[in-house]
């Protein structure tokens, strides 16, 4: 019998943490466990009717075959004019590229670029993905960590020191996963000002929260903040968090010519297209009505101004209000080293989201997954009852501490 021995290139990968938790719940789950699931990072929102009959039509019109590999002319079209809307930015049809969510996108964009041993530029707490994404692509990820004193944002400054000969990446991640950290205008020009120093630095914009937004001032994005800097930008979004379409795998990007032709190729081989049922719905959802948008974020609001007040309330616990996105990222320094009433020391904060998960039925995902800490992320992607449940479980974990 044949042993079966998988590529370098996936024995130096890691399962993503967030995949294998939401897995351990349902495995919980399944067994009869009482959990309450603050791991998932997945509106808890149905996708909006209106969307969904766009989709019921487009299969009634025939629109079940394949599509060109940069998608629709009508998805296409739809993005192009919702990044003008929003941003102002003018991107031409040659600039656009759709694929099966935007983690497709990223990964795609990096196996376009990054040969072996260019460097990528991340800052951390980062999304779980991206260190893995970079390793996978023969890359090497340079992680850049960002304390809590600077709102968990990369500085100019801190830029600056990580780039080398070698760099090829800076990956922005804003409204950020986990922390919900964003930047403001003039938080990017200083980064900018930075770039534009090193010519041969691209810069990969994750902007999939970008709409869930909680600031009085407008999102903004580098590409917008730093106009010289549009033609090293790859902006990457989708419909997943937005419009609560996560399984319907819609995701794209705007970004210089060709690099997109090269993003482009890759999926000629991998996958020909996205779904053209998924394309249907996702161009509908970005040009009609965005009431759904309006009134999610408000919901998510209402839930983090109260988590957060929970939280901070809580001993050992403290937590930065976020400027967007649906998570929030505790600092739990002061429970590290108590006992808890099994007699387990906790030494980090792996052991604090187990003992959280063991003791009170919270599932929660430890920092260190991302690169920073001691914290923890929770998703406030659901109900407000859940939401009131999970704090008060935290709480008796924690007062249960010696």
């Amino acid at each position: 019998m044949t042993i079966f021995v998988p590529a370098a290139r996936v024995s130096r990968i890691k399962i993503s943490p967030t995949t294998a938790a939401s897995a351990r719940v349902r495995e919980l789950k399944a067994a009869g466990r009482d959990i309450v699931d603050m791991a998932i990072g997945e509106p808890d929102f149905d996708t909006p009717d209106h969307v969904k009959t766009a989709a019921h039509e487009a299969i009634d019109r025939g629109e079940t075959k394949y599509t060109a590999v940069n998608g629709t002319v009508a998805l296409r079209k739809a993005i192009i004019a919702d990044y003008k809307r929003r941003l102002g930015l003018d991107y031409a049809d040659n600039e656009i590229c759709v694929g099966g969510g935007a983690k497709q996108i990223l990964f795609l964009a990096l196996m376009a670029s990054v040969e072996e041993g260019a460097e990528v530029i991340v800052p951390a707490p980062y999304w779980v993905s991206y260190p893995d994404m970079v390793i996978a692509n023969d890359g090497k990820p340079v992680i850049v960590r960002c304390s809590e004193n600077q709102g968990f944002k990369l500085t100019a400054e801190a830029l600056e020191a990580a780039i080398t000969p070698k760099t090829r990446w800076l990956i922005l991640n804003a409204p950020s996963n986990p922390t919900g950290a964003a930047y403001s205008r003039a938080d990017l020009k200083a980064i900018g000002d930075v770039l534009l120093r090193h010519p041969d630095v691209l810069v990969l914009s994750d902007d999939i929260y970008d709409q869930i937004w909680y600031r009085d001032e407008p999102a903004t994005t580098l590409a917008a903040a730093v106009p010289e800097l549009k033609d090293r930008v790859l902006l990457a979004n989708g419909v997943s968090k937005t419009y609560a379409m996560t399984g319907w795998r819609i995701g794209y990007a705007a970004g210089p010519a060709p690099l997109v032709a090269a993003i482009n190729k890759l999926q000629s081989q991998m996958s020909s297209c996205p779904s053209s049922i998924s394309q249907a719905a996702a161009a509908h959802a970005l040009t009609s009505d965005q009431s759904f948008v309006r009134d999610s974020v408000k919901l998510y609001k209402e839930r983090r101004d109260y988590a957060c007040a929970r939280l901070n309330a809580i001993p050992g616990l403290s937590c930065l209000v976020p400027d967007g996105a649906f998570y929030l990222y505790p600092g739990c320094a002061g429970v590290i080293g108590k006992t808890t009433p099994g007699g387990k020391v906790i030494e980090s904060d792996l052991d604090f989201v187990l003992y959280l998960l063991d003791d009170v039925g919270v599932a929660a995902v430890q920092g260190a997954a991302y690169g920073l800490s001691p914290y923890f992320r929770l998703s406030i992607a659901t109900s407000m009852e859940a939401i009131k449940a999970a704090c008060d479980r935290i709480e008796k974990a924690c007062r249960a501490l010696r």
